[in-house]
Formats: C-alpha cells, structure tokens, sequence
C-alpha cells in the first residue's frame, strides 16, 4: 500500500504524475489541489490506494483530514471515488457544514450525486461528523446537551437552538417541554 508520496510533480489534465526516485505515480487529485500545483514543483500527499480487480488507483490530499473525509465517503453506498474526491475538493470545513446543516444543494452540486445520494451521504456521516463535533463541546449539561441532540435530529440549526436555549432555563424544566418550548420558538420565525 502506497500512503504517503513526495517528489516533483507534472500536472496533466486530470491528475498529476508524482516522479519519485525515478518512478513516476499516476495521482488522481481533486481540481482546486490540480490548479495550485505548477509542473516542477515539489508536492507532498497523503495517498489512498483504491484496488479493484481491473485497476490500482491512487489518490492524493494535502492532508489526513481530508483523506479521512474521502475514505467515509467511500463507505457509503453509492459513491465511488470520483464522486468522494469531488466532494472532498469542496473542502472538509464546507462539507462538515453541509453534513451538519442537512444543506442537500451543497452534495447536488457534485457531478453524480443526485438529491437521494444526498441525502444518504448528510444521513450516514452526521452520525460519524457529529460525533467528532462532540468532542469539541464546551460546557453543554447533560440535559442541555439531550436537548440540543433532539433538535438537531429533528432538522433544526444548532445556531437557532443555541439562541433559544440561552432564553430559557433548560435545567429546571421537564426535557420534553424544553424541547417543545424550543420548536414552537422557532416555527415563529
């Protein structure tokens, strides 16, 4: 398994050729990474090796957060490298937000993603980006928290949740009126 090249690059039309040690790597890479590299140009990148019967494909990232993007997009049904690789050249923090928003248009925009594969995509990585975004939490209660969770399942903007939390006193109020406190807040919007 190849995971890491660095050498001189030769940019093609569609992918760069890395040459390294007097071998050259076929290296697909996302458009926005193609048009900042210059022929002669030394680049370094994270690989990921997409073997199938008939191919060895390789794919380059300027760094592991965005080949980690790429590798959960391909766990999903549906797509496939190219698709992932386009995605993933939107950029990580743009895509997070879309996943967290539900923001369909931001996945159509992609060449062979159509509003199902979309919504597939926001439903299987919310869990795994969400997850991630927890980590970074600040100082939410437990109750709080539930709360925030319930909404951001059923749709709602963390943003807008946010605001109407910080009326309310979550913490002496029954979870479930909390919640619905919150949704009649912002269906008046």
């Amino acid at each position: 398994m190849i995971a890491y090249l660095e050498g001189k690059v030769l940019v093609k039309k569609d992918h760069l050729i890395i040459l390294t040690s007097g071998v050259g790597y076929m290296v697909a890479v996302g458009t926005k990474l193609l048009s900042t590299l210059k022929d002669g140009e030394v680049a370094a990148l994270y690989i990921y090796s997409h073997i199938k019967e008939d191919r060895f494909e390789l794919y380059g990232f300027q760094n592991e957060e965005e080949l980690s993007i790429f590798k959960m997009l391909l766990a999903i049904s549906g797509v496939g490298p190219k698709t992932a690789i386009a995605l993933a050249d939107a950029g990580t923090d743009k895509l997070i937000d879309a996943v967290q928003q539900a923001q369909t248009s931001f996945f159509t925009n992609v060449p062979r993603v159509g509003k199902k594969l979309a919504q597939k995509i926001i439903i299987d990585l919310k869990t795994k980006l969400g997850s991630l975004k927890e980590l970074n939490l600040s100082t939410l209660s437990a109750k709080a928290q539930d709360v925030m969770d319930a909404l951001l399942g059923l749709g709602f903007e963390e943003n807008a949740v946010q605001t109407s939390m910080s009326t309310l006193d979550i913490e002496n109020m029954d979870l479930q009126v909390a919640i619905k406190t919150i949704i009649r807040m912002n269906s008046n919007k």
